[in-house]
C-alpha cells in the first residue's frame, strides 16, 4: 500500500447544485465549471462575471493607498530638481520585476535615475545601511525601495541622518515597529482601507508607475505580471488582472530581453501561460541572484540593445543550467544523508554539507521536504569561520521559526517565518540543534498532524477527459495562490506503459486505461515508483491536473499528477534462478532471509543503511516498519513467510525467493530406489559414504541430492546408522512407513512451499501473499 501524501477532499462538482445549474445559464458556463465559481466565492452572476472577464476597468485607484500621493510628490519633486534617485531593489524575480518597472518608469519621465539591487552574499535581503551609505555618499538625494523596505529601520535612518530621504514600497508583512522612512506605500498599511491587500512587489511598483504617469502603463503589464506570479502572491482581484493582461502583452511582446529569455527557456510566446512564468522565465530570473548579481537580470528586462539582450539571456540561461545542477548535486547528496542511519529515525532532519552553494539551499530543503514529509534545514558548512549557513523549510502545519526562536543561543543570524528560515548556526553545535528541532517536533505534536488537505474537484473517468473540457476550466485562469487549478481524481481499471523517464530516470510516466480509452500521465520527481506501479497496475488512484501536450505538431491531453496512491499491498513478482549485486541496492529496504548461511554469504553486499532479517533471529529483531521488504530466499515452510509478514510491516514486498537447488522439480524418491538401497545396505558392510557418496550414487544410479533424503530417512527409521561417516546396516529393524521420517514430512512440506511459491502464476503468488497479510 502507498497512502497518498495529501487527505483529498472531493467536492463532486460533476454534481452542481441548482445554484450553479442557474448562474451556468445566465454567464453560459458548463454547470461543472459554475459550480467551481461558486465553491470559490463566486456566488452571483456580477461577482462570477467580473472574474471571469478581467480588464483594467477592475483595476483600483493607485491614490488610495497608503502615502502614494506624498511618495510621488517627493518622487516629482526630486525629477523637478534634477535629484539623482536610485531604485533600491531585490534580487528575486519580483523584486527585479519591480525595479524594471520603476527605473523605466522614472527614466520615460527623465529624471536622473539608476537602480542597485543588493547582493544576497554581502548585502543580504533588504535596506543595507552600509549600502545606503555608499549610495548617498556617490550622489543619491532619493532612494525608493520596491519590494522590500518595511524592515529597514537601522538603514532607513541612517540615510534621513545624511540627509537622504526614502520612500518606501513594498508588500510584506509589517512590522510592529515601521521605519522613519518619508513615505510608505504598501497596500496592506493600518492607516488606509485600500481595497485590496494581495499585490505583490511588481504589483506596488506598477501602481506608483500608474500614479506617476496619470494612467496605466499597459507596456508594463508584462513585468508585473513576472513579478505576480513569480512571488506566489494570490491570484485574484487586481492580480488576476495584472497577470491576464500581462500575459496577453507577452504573447506578442516586442521586449528585447524578455524574447530573448523566452527563446532561450524553448517556449512558444503563443503559449505563453502562467505556468511559462511559474516555471521557465521566473526561475531563470531567480538563478541569477542565487548564485551572484541580479543587476543583470533588470538590465536584461529593460535593454533597448538586442545584442545586449542576446547576451544578457544567454547569461541568465547559464546561470540557470548551473544552479539546476548545483540543485541536483546537493540534492542527491542531501537526501542520502536524510536517509542514513544518523538521521533517519529523527522526526526533523538537519542536513549540512561543506563546499555547498548558500544561494541554493532553500531549494535543495524544499526537495529534501517533498522526499521525506520532515520539516528540513539544509546548511553549508564553512570551516574557516566554524558557522554552517543556509535556509529550513517546513511542512503543513509545523511553525518552522517556532521552532528555533527559542535556540538563538546556539545562532549567529536568524530570520523568516512559519514555513521557512534562513540562518547562520554555530558549526560546532549542531547535534545541539537537531536536538532542539527534533524537541519542537515533540512540542508542536508533528507526529499527530493530520494530512494536508487537498482539494479535488471531483472524480472522473478517462474517456470523459477531452479538449472541450480543458478548454472550458482554462476560463478560470490564469491559476495560482487562492485560485488553484481544478484537480480531479482518477480510479482507472489499469495503469499501463509504466516506465521512469529524463535524467537518471527521475520522472514517473504512464497511461491511465478505461476499457479502449488512455490518458497519458506524468508525475515529476516520482521515478522510483515505476517499479510499484507495475506491479501494482490495478491497484492504483491518481490526483491531477488535465493539460494539453503539443509535441511535434500533434495535440493530445495528459495528466500532471499532484497525488497518488495504491491500494493494498504492492507486491512485485521478481522471482529469481540467480542472485546478482544490483538485486541488493535499496539503501531504504528490508532484506528477509530464512536460511542462515545465505543470510551470512550476503551481508556483505547489503547496503549499511538497509536492514537485515533473520527467520532465526526473529523474536530478537522485533516488529521492522520498511518501505519495501525483499523476500531473498524460499522458506522451508508457509508458517516461516507468515512469520515474516508479521514482523516487517512494509508498503511493498519484493519476492526473490532464490533456491540453490528445487525440491519441487527434484520430486521424491520411487519404491524403486528405496528397494535398490534397501538391497544394497543388506549387502554392504563399512560403506565410507562420508567421503566416497558420490561414488555410491553413482553406482547406485540415484541422484546424490536424493541419495542423501535416502539416507536420512533411513538413519531416522533406525534402518541403518551412520558413524563418523560409516554406513551399515541395522539387524532386524521395526516396520515403519517410509512417510513416518520427519526429513520425509520435511521434504514433502518443502515441495508443496516451492509449488506455492515458486511454480505459481503471479496473480496466484499475489493472491496468497495477501490472504498471508490479511491474516495477520
Amino acid at each position: 500500500m502507498i497512502e497518498a501524501h495529501y487527505d483529498w477532499q472531493i467536492k463532486h462538482v460533476d454534481q452542481p447544485s441548482t445554484a450553479a445549474k442557474d448562474l451556468a445559464k445566465s454567464l453560459s458556463l458548463q454547470p461543472m465549471v459554475a459550480q467551481i465559481l461558486l465553491n470559490r466565492g463566486y456566488d452571483d452572476e456580477t461577482k462570477a462575471s467580473r472574474f471571469l472577464h478581467p480588464d483594467l476597468s477592475q483595476l483600483h485607484d493607485p491614490f488610495a493607498m497608503h502615502d502614494m500621493q506624498k511618495g510621488i510628490d517627493r518622487i516629482q519633486e526630486a525629477v523637478a530638481n534634477g535629484d539623482h534617485i536610485t531604485i533600491y531593489g531585490d534580487y528575486d524575480a519580483d523584486g527585479v520585476t519591480s525595479t524594471s518597472i520603476l527605473y523605466e518608469t522614472l527614466d520615460q519621465i527623465g529624471a536622473d535615475v539608476d537602480y542597485f539591487i543588493p547582493n544576497r552574499f554581502v548585502d543580504g535581503y533588504g535596506p543595507n545601511k552600509a549600502a545606503f551609505e555608499r549610495l548617498i555618499e556617490a550622489g543619491t538625494k532619493l532612494i525608493v525601495t520596491v519590494d522590500n523596505g518595511v524592515a529597514g529601520n537601522d538603514a532607513i535612518a541612517r540615510a534621513n541622518e545624511l540627509g537622504c530621504d526614502v520612500v518606501v514600497t513594498d508588500h510584506h508583512e509589517l512590522p510592529s515597529d515601521l521605519p522613519a522612512a518619508y513615505a510608505i506605500i504598501h497596500p496592506r498599511h493600518p492607516e488606509s482601507d485600500y481595497p485590496f491587500g494581495g499585490l505583490s512587489g511588481a504589483g506596488v511598483a506598477f501602481k506608483v508607475a500608474t500614479a506617476m504617469l496619470d494612467e496605466v502603463p499597459q507596456e508594463m503589464l508584462d513585468l508585473a505580471a513576472i513579478g505576480t506570479v513569480a512571488d506566489l502572491v494570490p491570484l485574484v482581484d487586481e492580480n488576476r488582472v495584472i497577470v491576464t493582461a500581462g500575459l496577453q502583452l507577452m504573447r506578442q511582446t516586442d521586449r528585447l530581453g524578455l524574447v530573448a529569455l523566452i527563446k532561450q527557456a524553448g517556449i512558444d510566446p503563443e503559449r505563453i501561460d502562467e505556468q511559462s512564468i511559474g516555471f521557465g522565465i521566473a526561475p531563470r530570473l531567480n538563478a541569477l541572484g542565487r548564485l551572484d548579481d541580479a543587476a543583470p537580470a533588470v538590465e536584461l528586462l529593460t535593454t533597448l540593445d538586442d545584442e545586449r539582450a542576446t547576451k544578457l539571456a544567454e547569461l541568465t540561461e547559464k546561470q540557470n543550467k548551473y544552479r539546476q545542477k548545483l540543485v541536483a548535486d546537493i540534492s542527491e547528496v542531501a537526501l542520502k544523508q536524510a536517509q542514513d542511519e544518523n538521521h533517519r529515525d529523527h522526526p526533523t532532519l538537519l542536513i549540512a554539507g561543506k563546499g555547498w552553494h548558500e544561494g541554493v539551499l532553500g531549494i535543495v530543503a524544499s526537495k529534501v521536504v517533498e522526499a521525506t514529509g520532515k520539516p528540513t534545514v539544509v546548511l553549508n558548512v564553512n570551516l574557516e569561520n566554524g558557522t554552517a549557513k543556509g535556509s529550513g523549510r517546513s511542512v503543513e502545519n509545523f511553525n518552522l521559526f517556532e521552532a528555533f526562536d527559542g535556540q538563538r543561543d546556539l545562532l549567529v543570524n536568524f530570520g523568516g517565518h512559519a514555513a521557512a528560515v534562513g540562518m547562520t548556526a554555530k558549526a560546532d553545535q549542531l547535534e545541539e540543534l537537531q536536538t532542539g528541532f527534533d524537541q519542537a517536533a515533540a512540542d508542536q505534536q508533528l507526529a499527530d498532524q493530520p494530512k494536508t488537505k487537498l482539494t479535488v474537484a471531483s472524480e472522473m473517468a478517462v474517456q470523459d477527459v477531452t479538449e472541450t473540457l480543458y478548454d472550458e476550466l482554462r476560463q478560470l485562469a490564469p491559476f495560482g495562490t487562492d485560485n488553484p487549478v481544478p484537480l480531479f481524481v482518477f480510479k482507472p481499471n489499469q495503469v499501463q506503459n509504466v516506465k521512469a523517464i529524463g535524467a537518471e530516470s527521475k520522472h514517473l510516466k504512464f497511461s491511465l486505461v478505461d476499457g479502449n480509452q488512455q490518458l497519458n500521465a506524468i508525475d515529476f520527481g516520482a521515478g522510483q515508483l515505476a517499479t510499484v506501479l507495475q506491479s501494482a497496475d490495478q491497484q492504483v488512484k491518481v490526483v491531477g491536473q488535465i493539460e494539453i501536450n503539443v509535441w511535434q505538431g500533434r495535440t493530445s491531453m495528459q495528466l500532471m499528477v499532484k497525488d497518488l496512491a495504491v491500494d493494498g499491498i504492492v507486491i512485485a513478482d521478481k522471482r529469481t534462478q540467480k542472485l546478482r549485486r544490483e538485486m541488493f541496492s535499496n539503501t531504504d529496504a528490508t532484506y528477509v532471509f530464512f536460511n542462515q548461511h545465505l543470510y551470512e554469504q550476503l551481508q556483505p553486499q547489503i547496503p549499511a543503511t538497509a536492514n537485515s532479517w533473520l527467520l532465526a533471529d526473529a523474536e530478537r529483531l522485533g516488529q521492522i516498519k520498511t518501505t519495501t521488504m525483499y523476500l531473498v530466499d524460499c522458506p522451508v515452510k508457509i508458517e516461516d513467510l507468515q512469520t515474516a509478514l508479521n514482523h516487517v510491516n512494509a508498503e511493498q514486498i519484493v519476492t526473490y525467493f532464490y533456491l540453490k537447488q528445487s525440491h519441487y522439480l527434484l520430486g521424491m524418491p520411487d519404491r524403486a530406489q528405496y528397494a535398490k538401497l534397501f538391497r544394497f545396505v543388506q549387502t554392504h558392510q563399512n560403506v565410507d559414504v562420508g567421503h566416497r557418496l558420490g561414488e555410491l550414487a553413482k553406482y547406485l544410479q540415484i541422484e546424490t541430492a536424493q541419495l542423501v533424503l535416502m539416507l536420512q530417512i533411513f538413519r531416522e527409521l533406525k534402518f541403518v546408522t551412520i558413524s563418523n561417516g560409516i554406513l551399515n546396516q541395522v539387524k532386524s529393524p521395526d516396520h515403519h512407513q517410509i512417510t513416518e521420517a520427519p526429513s520425509y514430512q520435511r521434504r514433502q512440506q518443502q515441495m508443496e512451499t516451492e509449488k506455492q511459491l515458486l511454480y505459481s502464476e503471479t496473480a496466484d503468488l499475489k493472491s496468497l501473499l495477501t490472504s498471508l497479510i490479511a491474516h495477520d
